[in-house]
């Protein structure tokens, strides 16, 4: 969508160099009072692209909604062409109880593309394709790991997709990890909608880490810079560190329940036979090695103080793209 064209979400108008949030209401909570989502939106009078930044379909996932935070706060989301979108909570109701789900148990993650009248988490999704999405050329969504484990910095595309492929280049993550759509995801539907997505994920749930959200800025910048939309006052960053492609990985999940000490550290590379943690009891009597299986890299490291046998507890690298 172009700039000089009105832009209409929710009934609402905004003009070609104007700036407005509009306050999405689909549901109450239960004591009847209001639930109000803001959607920032900031248009240039120059034509563009409309660039959706949102976070938070994981209400427990806030690094992201700090992210898209930060993107407002620095305005970044001001646009020298074109419109951005900022949606830094998603699920709010997740967000007030500080969990992933909605009321209804329902992951809205995998309910796209819902229904008008369906379940609460599929009325949500319906709304967002509805009202939004007809308008977005490009969307970032930011994510962070669940359950204590921490998501090393990276992009997550479809593999065989070499527009996204460039984009995950610009963006510049230390890590891309090739993943197929998953049915009833963000990512799938916005995909099946000709809405090119890059899918961050970085951190953990319910934590706010300066250095991931940094990556995020670092990247959403260059990712702007490439389309000739990042505000002129705004210097961006450009790495001579290319990110590492990820093929295929595997989780390691703990053969033993107990008390859990991490040695390795996220993103590093580890080779088979590598000391990664140590599983013990918590009377000083039994203490368990966990070693990496075969080499690769650390991409998402349990930061539970305990764990049960069969928890997964290292994501690691199986296979690498190679380099053209």
């Amino acid at each position: 969508m172009t700039a000089s064209k009105p832009l209409t979400i929710l009934k609402e108008t905004i003009l070609a160099g104007e700036s407005k949030t509009i306050n999405m209401e689909i549901a109450k909570l239960h004591t009847m009072n209001k639930l109000k989502i803001p959607i920032i939106v900031e248009r240039s009078k120059t034509d563009g692209p409309t660039v959706l930044f949102c976070a938070g379909l994981h209400g427990d996932e806030i690094n992201g909604t700090e992210i898209v935070r930060q993107l407002i706060v620095q305005k970044i989301n001001k646009p020298k062409i074109g419109t951005i979108i900022c949606i830094p909570i998603i699920n709010i109701f997740g967000f007030v109880n500080k969990t992933r789900e909605f009321p209804d148990g329902r992951d809205l993650n995998r309910v796209f593309p819902g229904s008008k009248t369906g379940s609460l988490a599929s009325r949500f999704a319906y709304h967002i394709l509805k009202e939004i999405i007809p308008h977005v050329d490009y969307t970032i969504d930011f994510h962070a790991g669940g359950a204590s484990r921490f998501n090393a910095p990276q992009i997550r595309i479809v593999p065989e997709n070499q527009e996204l492929k460039q984009l995950s280049d610009i963006f510049n993550a230390p890590f891309t990890l090739y993943s197929k759509n998953i049915s009833g995801s963000f990512r799938s539907a916005c995909d099946k909608l000709g809405v090119k997505m890059l899918l961050f994920e970085g951190g953990k749930s319910l934590d706010l880490n300066d250095a991931i959200t940094q990556e995020a800025i670092e990247g959403t910048k260059r990712f702007l810079a490439h389309l000739d939309m990042l505000n002129p006052r705004k210097k961006v960053i450009f790495s001579e560190r290319k990110p590492i492609y990820i093929e295929k990985s595997s989780w390691l999940r703990a053969k033993f329940s107990g008390m859990f000490h991490g040695v390795a550290v996220i993103g590093a590379f580890v080779k088979k036979g590598d000391l990664l943690a140590t599983i013990s009891d918590p009377y000083g009597k039994v203490e368990h090695k966990v070693k990496a299986p075969h080499e690769g890299y650390l991409i998402n490291v349990n930061d539970a103080p305990f764990v049960y046998q069969g928890d997964a507890i290292y994501h690691i690298s199986t296979h690498l793209e190679k380099e053209s």
